[in-house]
């Protein structure tokens, strides 16, 4: 897709997840996975950023929230959010698949509405592995892939265990190597 219609969709697609988020509220979602008061939450694939803002509710001052997205527009939405809501916890993150994050430095990673559309899912669940802590959670959640698709994408190269099925999410603990 050249960059004129990606912009396109992606605004598209901002707005769709505005009217959503009013309807279906993402600390709805977010409550699944048990984030506490100083925990650091990545959330890969952020798009415009609907989950930041619950997010930091979530974790609280102590905590961080590690935006990450290949959409050069979704990383300046996310920082627009931040600034507007004054979100001090919050580092956005450029990349298609490399975090730049230390070594199991993170407690959670949400996967949200991304698994289908990822071109090197092997390459970004390794990547999720390395920075997620040896207690974190892995949080999927994505309408476009049956439940047994998503365990096994998940679960298939032996780096995650498959833990529970909320009402939107899946949850996945770290398999320590």
């Amino acid at each position: 897709m050249d960059k004129p219609h990606h912009d396109v969709y992606f605004k598209s697609m901002s707005l769709l997840f505005k009217i959503r988020d009013i309807f279906s509220p993402r600390i709805n979602v977010l409550k699944e996975v048990g984030i506490k008061p100083g925990y650091h939450v990545l959330d890969y694939g952020c798009g415009p950023g609907g989950y930041v803002t619950p997010l930091s509710k979530l974790v609280g001052e102590s905590g961080k929230i590690f935006a990450l997205d290949i959409h050069p527009l979704a990383v300046h939405s996310v920082q627009n959010v931040a600034a507007k809501k004054k979100l001090t916890n919050l580092q956005t993150i450029l990349s298609d698949c490399q975090t730049g994050l230390e070594d199991r430095s993170v407690d959670a990673v949400l996967l949200y509405d991304v698994l289908h559309d990822l071109l090197q899912p092997d390459k970004v669940l390794k990547e999720i592995h390395r920075v997620l802590k040896a207690k974190g959670i892995l949080s999927v959640s994505d309408h476009h892939l049956a439940k047994n698709i998503i365990i096994s994408k998940i679960t298939g190269k032996g780096l995650f265990n498959f833990l529970t099925k909320g009402k939107k999410t899946h949850s996945f603990s770290k398999i320590e190597r």
